[in-house]
């Protein structure tokens, strides 16, 4: 039986606003690189508080994404340069499965003729807010892109899984028979 020795939450080294990525870097706490892994963590607690408003038949998908996104989120924690720990990455059947998902909840969706509004039930209005969590991750990664290469699978499945959130939302809608109110233009 191996002994775990107890590991303190605090260490105490970033307490002059620098944190460490998986291969020894250290960088500011406001690096773009530690915005991006740190909106898809709170992207990631987002789905968690969704999980808690969603039938039972849902939890186990975004089970799956949280998993997925935690994947992500050591991926953009770890220096493309001098990491060189082996690490779990995603792949396209990750996006597939995504845009599966989407295209069997929108069989029974009512045809979209305006932006709707936000809301209705706790659920539907959590997955809006995934989804807007989702987007910024995305702006984030992909202006983090433009200077330090981000796998490009990760740049899809945030881009699917910010449609993969809004396709939901439409879902629990219709499943909790709430209205979906449709974004009146101003004349």
């Amino acid at each position: 039986m191996a002994i775990v020795e107890h590991m303190k939450i605090y260490t105490k080294k970033g307490d002059k606003g620098e944190t460490g990525i998986l291969g020894g870097t250290r960088l500011p706490k406001h690096h773009l690189r530690i915005e991006a892994y740190g909106t898809v963590d709170e992207l990631n607690s987002f789905v968690g508080v969704l999980r808690d408003h969603v039938p039972a038949n849902k939890s186990s998908d975004l089970i799956r994404v949280q998993e997925e996104l935690f994947t992500i989120g050591s991926n953009l924690a770890s220096d493309p340069v001098k990491n060189r720990m082996e690490l779990p990455m995603i792949s396209q059947d990750d996006i597939l499965r995504l845009e599966d998902q989407m295209d069997q909840m929108d069989e029974s969706l009512p045809e979209m003729k305006s932006f709707v509004l936000p809301g209705g039930h706790p659920s539907v209005s959590s997955a809006h807010v995934c989804r807007c969590v989702c987007r910024r991750a995305e702006r984030l990664c992909v202006a983090l892109d433009e200077n330090d290469p981000v796998n490009e699978l990760i740049l899809q499945y945030l881009n699917r899984l910010s449609d993969y959130f809004f396709v939901l939302s439409r879902k629990l809608t219709q499943e909790f028979e709430v209205d979906e109110i449709p974004w009146k233009p101003r004349s």
